[in-house]
């Protein structure tokens, strides 16, 4: 029987690190399920869940932890495999506006208040090419439990649209 680990493995960037992480899982028998990697300021992070034949999470375990010496860090977590809650919505949510500080703190508190998950968050600051000023941009994939009132998510998300001058934009 097989079962989840979920890797989070951060690095000095450089090449051959996703060789050396899908040679050890098929090492031990492990089938890569799914992933989000990428280089930023110079690191390499990157998460990971992967299926292992029960028998061989030990040994897969103590040689993702044998890497560290190679300047891989890796956190391993075993898990069981759940399913989106019954009856929760998908959203993608996408914001747009003049960068400042505590954007991302006064959207995810409008979202939690609503029991909303952030499944995926993707953000970068970039330059405007009317203004010259650094705009931040957010896309997010969100999960909404169907008890919640979409209306009222969507108003107070369009309050906090005004009250930070951003676009917010939520579509299914």
């Amino acid at each position: 029987m097989k079962k989840s680990v979920v890797l989070t493995v951060i690095s000095e960037d450089r090449p051959g690190i996703v060789e050396t992480l899908s040679q050890t899982l098929a090492d031990h028998d492990g089938n890569w399920i799914e992933s989000s990697m990428l280089s930023m300021a110079g690191k390499f992070a990157g998460i990971l869940r992967t299926d292992v034949p029960e028998n061989q999470i030990e040994g897969l375990i103590a040689d993702l932890a044998a890497l560290e010496s190679s300047g891989l860090q890796i956190v391993t977590e075993p898990c069981e495999s759940i399913g989106k809650p019954e009856g929760a919505h998908q959203f993608y949510l996408e914001l747009i506006g003049q960068d400042r500080p505590g954007i991302v703190r006064d959207i995810t508190q409008a979202l939690a208040k609503h029991h909303v998950n952030v499944e995926e968050l993707s953000t970068e600051c970039q330059d405007a090419s009317m203004s010259g000023e650094t705009l931040f941009v957010a896309q997010a994939h969100i999960s909404i439990p169907a008890d919640a009132s979409l209306e009222a998510l969507q108003d107070e998300l369009e309050d906090l649209a005004n009250e930070l001058m951003v676009d917010i934009k939520l579509m299914e």
